[in-house]
């Protein structure tokens, strides 16, 4: 027997964010009306455009919109009166300021890119319409920035002071969610078993996708209306803090597989310090849902770091290379132990800030670290080719309209212009484009519905209440769930209040209602037909695409290495293996010299080139500065399909240099009685240790000197 399907269940949640959508249209719609603007649909549409669960997502968006629109507007101020006489330049006009605004947005992966993205196509929603009547077009660009203005303020309003959604329950969850995928990464290093091998793999992509997350998320935070806005600094600095953990996490995770490689399992003194002190950092972590884990009190610190230090003691019997790779391992260690202390504060910090206490930043706590613009992966290619793909189809949209005399053809090329911009950040944006114009082409008895027969019924704002209830309030709950937004956005947005929005509801007749919505449907197929023509490509040509730029990226880091850009690459690495986990995924599991965890591999070349660079002057003659450039040039010339593991192979000569180093330096306390500059020995012998095994994993090290010794010569 067939079960009957179940009615769908709405949270109190989704239901209170429906209603105050609606409430805030319904308030747009009776300011823009009293106001006796034109289209008043567009202030309506505007309150939907920025509605968000958080109210300080709410805020940020409508902040965004606003310049973006104020933007757009002198733009079309400047164009349609200078070239109306010119269709065909005015055309091409508004399509390279789209392409232009588009490019820029792309550049920029936090929400602000919203504000560049609406800036381009917002001149072709106002400029297109007034080709036909150039004489309004500073009245029309004025009306829209009105309806558009009335709409944020009004949106606004209703979700910050009626029962407003505080982002700092979200925030402080990813929060948490981070850490504790970063404890859980610590926790099981020790572990030989495979399956704590592939959970560490896990924790590794998460603790990416985490960090990416947290840094986007992180935008909103000054606009939030608890006291979350207070911690702004504090947020920043905890993202810089685990980025900075995670390539010395790495690099303990690498060491201590080397050391097990070596003689099949981790030596007892190391199994066991290593593991009561990633134990201590991960169960430091460990706390309930929403509150701050305790510091790491001082003397409990300096007993790790003594623990840690203790492993790279001369041990009875031990080679070179093994004394070498324990001393590595002590080193990152430290690091590791003090960058964990580092995100703890913050967080702690985070809570203060949240009780409504100051929120001050200790040196140690909140060192200075780049801004998101700087840290997150920035394709400026891909930034071209989008823009380029963009323009493409609102010229063939104009073309089309120029050629036919088409009333419909404004619509087209301003549907062109949005749904280009809408899905360009994606490798492949034409699927979800046809996924869009679907759900538009079963919107059309709905359009129609409203348009031709309520409409024309309303005669107040009461009785628009009550039409446009039903479905405003039943689409706007599923406009707040992640899953079917875009279906909803489609449906509501595009379908009924876009179509709403583009007509004079009270003269509106079949004619002008059928010449939009084809003009609608045949600017979207555009727009899908020139992406997947010109601009898509697979998600693993984008994923090696990901990596090679990486690759050019160390190629340059022996020339331009300092404290600052270490935490740069290290930030920007972890962006990119955040980028790279979902299109491998997609790709079928697997990209020809492609692979998440390769990416940590690079990360921890770029922290141990840094060392290498500060500290080149302690090693012999030019060997420093030797091996760096044999580095650069490797990556510089780094073959496509390889692995860093693979395509150094080829280069013996670097091997041996390296080799040399690690013996000038072993043991790191020789000839050198000032601790300061013991500590330099030991950062550079940990950096060397960690070059050999990053690029040299199996290649035997090398124990006395060869003939190779003057390689670089």
């Amino acid at each position: 027997m067939r079960l009957p399907r179940q009615l769908p269940r709405f949270s109190a949640a989704e239901m209170l964010f429906s209603a105050k959508c609606f409430g805030a249209a319904m308030l747009a719609m009776a300011v823009a009306s009293w106001a006796g603007l034109p289209r008043p649909f567009w202030a309506l549409m505007t309150t939907y455009i920025v509605a968000n669960p958080l109210a300080g997502a709410v805020r940020s968006k409508a902040v965004f919109r606003l310049l973006g629109t104020l933007l757009g507007c002198a733009a079309t101020l400047l164009l349609v009166p200078a070239l109306v006489d010119a269709p065909e330049l005015l055309t091409l006009a508004l399509a390279l300021w789209v392409a232009l605004c588009l490019f820029v947005s792309l550049l920029d992966r936090t929400p602000r890119s919203y504000l560049f993205m609406l800036a381009g196509y917002s001149a072709a929603l106002i400029g297109f319409p007034s080709v036909g009547a150039p004489l309004g077009v500073f009245d029309t660009a004025s009306a829209r920035v009105q309806e558009i203005a009335i709409g944020i303020v009004c949106g606004t309003l209703v979700h910050s002071l009626v029962w407003p959604v505080g982002m700092a329950p979200t925030l402080v969850g990813l929060v948490d969610r981070t850490l504790a995928d970063a404890a859980a990464w610590l926790r099981g290093m020790v572990q030989p078993a495979p399956s704590a091998a592939v959970g560490r793999q896990a924790a590794r992509r998460k603790l990416a996708g985490d960090i990416s997350q947290l840094r986007v998320m992180a935008t909103h935070v000054p606009f939030d209306t608890s006291h979350l806005k207070w911690t702004a600094s504090a947020v920043r600095a905890l993202q810089h803090e685990v980025a900075a953990l995670t390539p010395f996490a790495s690099a303990v995770d690498d060491r201590l597989q080397a050391l097990r490689d070596a003689d099949g399992r981790l030596p007892a003194d190391v199994e066991r310090t290593v593991g009561e002190v990633l134990a201590r950092l991960a169960d430091n972590g460990r706390t309930a849902p929403g509150t701050a884990p305790a510091p790491l009190p001082d003397a409990e610190r300096a007993a790790l770091h003594a623990a840690a230090r203790s492993l790279g003691d001369t041990t009875p019997h031990a080679d070179a290379w093994t004394q070498a790779l324990r001393t590595g391992l002590a080193v990152r260690l430290e690091a590791l132990i003090d960058a964990w202390a580092a995100c703890v504060r913050l967080r702690q910090q985070i809570d203060a800030g949240l009780a409504g206490r100051p929120v001050p930043l200790s040196a140690a706590a909140g060192r200075s670290g780049p801004a998101a613009r700087e840290v997150l992966h920035r394709d400026v290619g891909m930034a071209a080719w989008s823009a380029l793909a963009a323009a493409l189809a609102i010229c063939l949209c104009s073309a089309f309209w120029i050629l036919t005399g088409w009333p419909g053809g404004a619509a087209m090329a301003m549907m062109a212009a949005v749904f280009c911009s809408f899905f360009a950040g994606m490798d492949d944006p034409a699927p979800s484009i046809y996924a869009f114009l679907k759900v538009l082409l079963l919107s059309l008895p709905l359009a129609a519905l409203y348009v031709l027969v309520l409409m024309p019924l309303v005669v107040d704002l009461t009785t628009l209440a009550l039409v446009c209830a039903p479905a405003f309030l039943v689409l706007g709950v599923y406009l707040g769930r992640p899953a079917t937004f875009m279906k909803a956005m489609a449906l509501l947005l595009s379908g009924v209040i876009g179509t709403l929005s583009l007509h004079d509801t009270g003269q509106a007749d079949f004619a002008s209602f059928l010449n939009a919505m084809i003009g609608q449907v045949l600017g979207v197929a555009a727009a899908a037909v020139v992406t997947a023509l010109v601009r898509s490509v697979s998600a693993d040509w984008g994923a090696r695409r990901i990596q090679r730029m990486t690759w050019r990226e160390l190629g340059r880091l022996p020339r331009q290495a300092d404290d600052a850009q270490a935490r740069l690459h290290a930030a920007r690495v972890l962006d990119r293996i955040g980028l790279l986990a979902p299109r491998i995924a997609q790709a079928g599991g697997t990209v020809d010299g492609v692979n998440a965890d390769d990416a940590l591999v690079d990360l921890r070349i770029g922290t141990d080139l840094h060392a290498l660079r500060r500290h080149a002057a302690l090693l012999p003659g030019r060997l420093g500065p030797d091996i760096l450039a044999q580095v650069a040039r490797l990556f510089r010339e780094h073959p496509a399909g390889l692995t860093t593991g693979q395509a150094a192979q080829d280069r013996p000569a670097l091997a041996d240099g390296i080799d040399q180093a690690l013996r000038a330096l072993l043991p790191t306390e020789a000839a050198a009685s000032p601790a300061a500059q013991v500590e330099d020995r030991r950062a550079l012998l940990a950096a060397l240790v960690g070059l050999r095994r990053n690029l040299y994993p199996t290649r035997p090290w090398t124990a006395a000197p060869s003939t190779t010794e003057e390689a670089f010569a």
